[in-house]
């Protein structure tokens, strides 16, 4: 193995550390700022770059998370993470070869209900995607929670106009450090793709709709994710009031010096507050519309070709919600699954429409479903996959290409009662089957042949823009049939999969402007 490898960047040099992965050398660049300190007199305002050091910056450690609430419980091998308000902002490469030029680069953007998560989480070490695809892998840190998105713009006047949407800068100063320095790490600047999962999905899809994204990346891959995941400035102002309540402050100036921990106290009161008032996911912090950085709801953004000739792969796990259905704790005083699935389709804009839509997932399923397997479909469509169905319809004659995929295979944790369950596909995208991480969903029986599929398709439409690999069937374009691919140990192409269920829903919630979705 050669030395440890140093690159120079425009703020300083840097040293990182090699490793031989899948019989091919990889070089690992961890915790790298990409921007200036968040806390302090920047708390709540946009990210500034980053400033330089003397020396060789050590980069062989992870640094720290954005400041967030253990999760409770915590996932199975999950380990708990070290976070600083002051040094969140930072980033990590791994590249296959940092001598060298053009390689693709993949910039990753991690989930979390935008209020947990990391980009140095196992499951998202990029070294094994890295070597076997020969791409330049990126993950990032944001701001998370309160942090990340508390609307302050009436409280705190003009110069916190942005404050709901800091979060989704920060990914972009990322992508700016990334468009700068990338080369140094042997990456093609101009071919710079966007993945993430969840709520980095969701972060994905509200960048298709900012204004300041173009340019900054070349293609896009939404993993469980929407481009409507947002509030209006009225709904932002209401809650931001709730949380000053909660951090028992009657000046919102106060939240400028409020110890980080007592934020953080507040933000799990909001969170249970949600949790309690819905049957889907609870989602208390999203971005702001009608502001600076996010002008208009983002999917009317799209529709109006904003990120046109960006290319766009867009997909969902089968069972969404079977983690919101089977992880719930048991309370006797709850209404039915039945009951709660009507809840849910009534809060996504279509009330009433629980006997259509049980007829036609009983059509979809060939027999009549459960309580719990309609509720999980409802929660399924509601905040996954029919806002994904949305944004490539929006997408319809864009220069870019569009793909879909129905994610299939079945977890075999917990009897296989979380069926094809969300996040699910994350490991076989980043061939991590064996971490600690995923363990517990795959239970040591995935199959190789998916992950090697999925890496490789993913990191082809990185390439060039279209997602291929060998011995699956060619992947077509989504266009006007909903060409969707579906990802099992067989891989096969299927015209508007579940699609009973898109227009039951489709008849009721098109008729409603974006900002009533709840996805």
């Amino acid at each position: 193995m050669s030395l440890p490898p140093t690159v120079t960047i425009a703020e300083g040099s840097i040293g990182g550390a090699a490793a031989i992965v899948e019989g091919r050398e990889v070089s690992r660049f961890l915790g790298i700022p990409y921007a200036g300190s968040p806390a302090g007199p920047r708390r709540f305002l946009p990210p500034v770059p980053a400033v330089g050091w003397a020396g060789v910056l050590d980069a062989t450690v992870p640094g720290p998370a954005a400041p967030q609430n253990p999760e409770m419980p915590a996932p199975p091998g999950r380990k708990p993470r070290t976070w600083s308000e002051s040094d969140c902002l930072n980033l990590n490469v791994w590249t296959p070869d940092a001598g060298g030029s053009g390689l693709p680069v993949m910039v990753w953007v991690h989930g979390g209900a935008y209020v947990s998560g990391s980009g140095s989480d196992a499951m998202y070490d990029g070294g094994n995607l890295a070597a076997a695809t020969g791409t330049v892998v990126v993950t990032i840190n944001y701001r998370l929670g309160a942090l990340g998105f508390l609307h302050l713009a009436e409280l705190l006047g003009a110069g916190y106009a942005d404050s709901s949407n800091v979060a989704l800068l920060d990914v972009l100063e990322a992508l700016r450090w990334v468009k700068r320095n990338i080369a140094a790490f042997g990456g093609a600047p101009d071919n710079v793709t966007l993945f993430g999962e969840s709520a980095g999905a969701a972060a994905v899809g509200t960048l298709l709709g900012m204004p300041a994204s173009q340019g900054l990346f070349r293609r896009a891959i939404i993993q469980s994710g929407t481009a409507e995941r947002y509030r209006t400035g009225e709904d932002s102002s209401r809650i931001s009031s709730e949380f000053l309540s909660l951090c028992g402050l009657d000046a919102a100036q106060d939240l400028l010096t409020l110890p980080v921990e007592r934020l953080l106290e507040a933000q799990e009161k909001l969170v249970q507050r949600f949790g309690a008032q819905t049957f889907a996911v609870p989602l208390p912090f999203q971005p702001t519309v009608g502001t600076p950085s996010l002008p208009v709801p983002p999917l009317e953004a799209v529709r109006s070709g904003l990120n046109s000739e960006v290319d766009l792969l867009v997909g969902t796990n089968l069972n969404e919600g079977s983690f919101a259905v089977e992880m719930r704790p048991k309370n006797p005083s709850e209404p039915s699954h039945a009951e709660r699935a009507a809840a849910v389709l009534a809060d996504s804009g279509a009330p009433g429409l629980e006997a259509e839509y049980a007829r036609a997932l009983a059509s979809v399923l060939g027999a009549e479903p459960s309580g719990k397997q309609l509720l999980e479909a409802a929660i399924s469509d509601v905040v996954y996959r029919q806002p994904s169905n949305r944004l490539l319809d929006a997408r319809q004659g864009s220069a870019g290409n569009n793909f879909a995929y129905l994610f299939t295979w079945r977890s075999p944790a917990m009897g296989g009662k979380l069926g094809a369950c969300h996040a699910l596909d994350i490991p076989f995208v980043f061939r991590q089957l064996a971490s600690p991480e995923a363990e517990f969903l795959t239970r040591g029986l995935a199959p190789q042949g998916l992950s090697d599929m999925m890496s490789t398709a993913w990191a082809s439409f990185a390439r060039s823009g279209r997602p291929d690999a060998p011995r699956m069937p060619d992947w077509p374009d989504y266009g006007r049939a909903r060409r969707t691919m579906i990802l099992d140990e067989k891989q096969r192409g299927e015209e508007d999969p579940r699609g009973e269920l898109r227009e039951v829903l489709e008849r009721q919630v098109s008729g409603l402007p974006a900002s009533k979705h709840r996805a």
